[in-house]
C-alpha cells in the first residue's frame, strides 16, 4: 500500500483498484444513491441530487475511494475542489491521498488576497476565487467535483490554478454529462479526465 494512503480497509482497496463487474455504469451501484430531480433549478433543467450519497456511509466511501483510486501511485501535492459540494468530495479524496485541499470558492469568500474567473454555465453565470496564495509554481494539483456539464467551473478552475503556476493535469467526478461538451473542453485543456458515471442525452 502506497505511504501516502492514510488507515484504511485493505479490503475495500483492492475492491477500489479492481471494480467487479457490477461497477460498470449500467448497474453502477452508486445510481441508486443519485436523485433526480425536474425543473430545477429552473424549469428544464433535470439536477443530479447526490445528497441521499452523501448521507449513505458504504455509498459515500465506495465514491470517494473510486475517485482517489487512479491518482494513488503518484498522488498529488494538493486536491482543489469547486465549491461547494467539491468540498466534500474533494476534502475526502485528499485525505486518501496523504494531500492538501485547496477549496476554490465563490465571490467574496476568501479573506486574504485573491484571484478570480468568471465562468457560463448551463443556466447562467458565475465566478470563482482562490486565495493567491494557495500553492506554488510547479506543484500538482488534482481537480475534483461532483458533476461536469458545460465545464465552465471546472474550466475556470483549472485556468486560476495555472495562473499561480500549478500544474493541473487530472480531473476526478461524480458525474458526467457529456452531450454537454464539459469533458471535452477539460480534454482540450490537456486534463486527464475521471469520472465515475456518466449520463448522455442530456
Amino acid at each position: 500500500m502506497s505511504s501516502h494512503l492514510l488507515a484504511i480497509d485493505q479490503s475495500f482497496l483492492s475492491r477500489a483498484r479492481h471494480p467487479p463487474d457490477d461497477l460498470q455504469m449500467s448497474n453502477d451501484p452508486l445510481l441508486a444513491h443519485i436523485r433526480n430531480v425536474p425543473d430545477y433549478p429552473k424549469q428544464g433543467i433535470l439536477f443530479r441530487d447526490i445528497t441521499p450519497l452523501l448521507g449513505h456511509a458504504r455509498g459515500l466511501r465506495d465514491a470517494c475511494w473510486r475517485m482517489a483510486s487512479p491518482f494513488e501511485a503518484d498522488p498529488p501535492k494538493f486536491v482543489a475542489g469547486i465549491e461547494a459540494r467539491g468540498f466534500i468530495l474533494g476534502g475526502i479524496v485528499a485525505h486518501l491521498l496523504g494531500a492538501g485541499f485547496i477549496p476554490i470558492r465563490k465571490p467574496g469568500k476568501l479573506p486574504s488576497k485573491s484571484v478570480r474567473r468568471e465562468y457560463a454555465l448551463e443556466y447562467g453565470s458565475g465566478t470563482l476565487e482562490l486565495h493567491q496564495d494557495c500553492v506554488k509554481k510547479g506543484q500538482r494539483v488534482l481537480l475534483v467535483d461532483d458533476l461536469v456539464a458545460t465545464g465552465g467551473s471546472a474550466e475556470a478552475a483549472v485556468l486560476l490554478l495555472r495562473s499561480l503556476g500549478a500544474i493541473v493535469e487530472a480531473g476526478s467526478f461524480l458525474i458526467d454529462l457529456p452531450d454537454l461538451g464539459g469533458k471535452k473542453k477539460l480534454e482540450d485543456l490537456g486534463l486527464k479526465f475521471h469520472a465515475l458515471l456518466s449520463f448522455p442525452g442530456e
